[in-house]
């Protein structure tokens, strides 16, 4: 979220900015927003001004009601300024309430106006714009045929989606055998990757609440994804971005503890609205799945050297389970509001020889900590929080770019040597 101040500053720029994500149809919303402003602190300061003036004239009616001992004429006087007292009292209350409904109007505006994107994005009007930034590892493709997916696991009994309709419906699945078992190998290995990488491992509360929801991310995102817990003031998290980010809400950090660097085992849950297409169906795109993220909390100068350091991290992660990846930078339009720079991670799939998305690295700015009032105790005072977020690995999206990556002519499927150690020492898979 922008700061009303540098908004009321740079209506052009900020327009500009709305302009090059191609939502013209919000630019309206910078004027309204400044006028409303306006309104607002004309309001307040004529608030102020009748608290003043209340305050020198209670201290005139305390004087005129020691004098009316001696004087009665002075009580007069006095219960005179009583009711002018009472009348402003009156103007006071209805001023106060009209701040009230004109600071929610004002919030309400700016949570829908897009952060300042970063100089350097591309511009564009969707994914489709994306700019590929590096490859990393060959795009081999095998002279043999990959199965799709599903077929793969249920080559190995490790997969169900039939059962799985009947109990959730649509969109979730049981994994079985040595495909469960890979499924969490996987994870913890994410896991430990990480820790040993400097972050601090946490497990988060998988639910939050409304106030939380609307700090993290935008009111599109939420319709989009979110499931809400009926009859209660909590939601079910898409990530664990979500109530990691959420852990700092209303805090004020030291800057010496920072950076706070966490990585986060959490379910995820999303509606996933839309229809897909084949390659997207089996465990691809669904409701439910497991996944390992890290975010940093820090100050708003060292952001853009972490951005780096967190999609690294994904990258390296995947090029140590010989997976081929590819680093693409998210054009204006494909950024979502609150982000003002993104990279999305794909992974190299033989089957359809083209990469796919399996991670995204986000920095948001001061967005996130503006909703959430993060702030920063430094020697020049108190200032907002810079917050990152990535995604480690998040199976068994991640398992199909694993299996098709690592299977054999024979059907069966290499355990390199970093994963080995969760399978019980086992180096290859066989159907």
């Amino acid at each position: 979220m922008i700061d009303i101040k540098f908004l009321r500053d740079n209506p052009e720029i900020v327009k500009e900015n709305i302009r090059k994500k191609f939502q013209d149809h919000k630019l309206h919303l910078v004027d309204e927003v400044i006028e409303l402003d306006l309104n607002n602190r004309n309001s307040k300061q004529e608030a102020d001004d009748l608290r003043a003036n209340r305050n020198k004239i209670s201290k005139e009616i305390g004087a005129l009601m020691a004098q009316g001992k001696k004087d009665p004429k002075f009580l007069t006087e006095a219960e005179e300024k009583k009711a002018l007292v009472a009348a402003q009292a009156k103007k006071l209350q209805e001023l106060e309430q009209r701040e009230n409904e004109l600071d929610e109007k004002i919030n309400q505006i700016m949570m829908t106006i897009p952060s300042i994107i970063g100089d350097d994005v591309p511009i564009g009007r969707d994914d489709s714009e994306n700019v590929e930034v590096n490859i990393y590892g060959e795009a081999v493709v095998p002279d043999f045929e990959i199965p799709y997916h599903v077929e793969i696991m249920e080559s190995f009994a490790g997969l169900d989606l039939d059962s799985a309709r009947k109990v959730a419906g649509q969109g979730f699945y049981y994994l079985l055998g040595d495909i469960a078992r890979l499924h969490s190998a996987v994870i913890s290995y994410a896991r430990d990757f990480m820790i040993e990488r400097g972050f601090t491992y946490c497990v988060p509360p998988f639910m939050i609440r409304a106030d939380v929801v609307t700090g993290v991310m935008s009111f599109t995102e939420m319709d989009a994804m979110m499931y809400k817990i009926e009859g209660e003031d909590l939601y079910l998290i898409g990530t664990s971005e979500h109530s990691m980010i959420g852990k700092y809400i209303n805090s004020i950090i030291n800057e010496d503890s920072l950076p706070q660097t966490l990585t986060s085992y959490s379910p995820c849950f999303r509606k996933e609205k839309g229809a897909h297409g084949l390659e997207e169906r089996g465990i691809y795109r669904i409701h439910q799945f497991e996944k390992q993220e890290m975010i940093v909390v820090c100050k708003p100068e060292d952001s853009s050297f972490w951005f780096g350091k967190l999609w690294q991290n994904t990258v390296d992660l995947f090029r140590s389970l010989d997976i081929p990846v590819r680093t693409l930078e998210c054009c204006s339009g494909d950024l979502a509001d609150l982000k003002t720079k993104s990279y999305d991670i794909e992974a190299w799939s033989p089957r359809q020889q083209k990469y796919f998305e399996v991670g995204s690295c986000s920095n948001l700015g001061d967005a996130q900590a503006r909703r959430l009032k993060i702030r920063i105790n430094g020697e020049s005072g108190k200032y907002f929080a810079h917050t990152l977020n990535n995604t480690v690995v998040a199976p068994p999206r991640m398992l199909i770019a694993y299996l098709e990556n690592n299977l054999q002519a024979d059907g069966s499927v290499r355990i390199p040597a970093v994963l080995s150690k969760y399978m019980g020492g086992a180096t290859l898979l066989t159907p």
